[in-house]
């Protein structure tokens, strides 16, 4: 069944809303990217316009920004140690903007999103 963005068809007090539209091709909405650690792999999806977004589904390397030093360097993803989106995308090695990864490095938070950006930057955490 399709993912559908639009309008929903409950009130807010549970009753059902009359709406005054029908369904648009523009308010359909895709499953999410679920990057996982591995060999590099990308999908492009064609958005509004005509335009491209880059999503990735596969990656095991990272760009760490050291905030004392303002370096930027590329490390290897090793596993996932925390994430606020859903505490399952852990055993999973699912990540997603704000989840903690443990690199070479160290300590990493993801500051992007993976699967609207289809690159993985983060900030070393101490």
């Amino acid at each position: 069944m399709a993912i559908w963005q639009g309008e929903s068809l409950r009130k807010s007090s549970g009753g059902r809303a009359k709406l005054n539209k029908n369904k648009r091709k523009a308010e359909l909405g895709k499953s999410a990217a679920e990057t996982k650690i591995g060999d590099k792999k990308v999908k492009k999806i064609r958005t509004k316009g005509g335009n491209e977004k880059i999503r990735l589904t596969n990656e095991n390397k990272i760009n760490v920004v050291n905030s004392k030093t303002n370096k930027v360097e590329i490390a290897e993803i090793l596993n996932v140690t925390e994430n606020s989106a859903n505490t399952h995308f852990v055993r999973r090695n699912i990540i997603t903007k704000g989840a903690v990864v443990e690199t070479s490095i160290g300590k990493v938070k993801v500051t992007s999103r993976p699967g609207q950006h289809g690159i993985i930057n983060g900030v070393l955490v101490e």
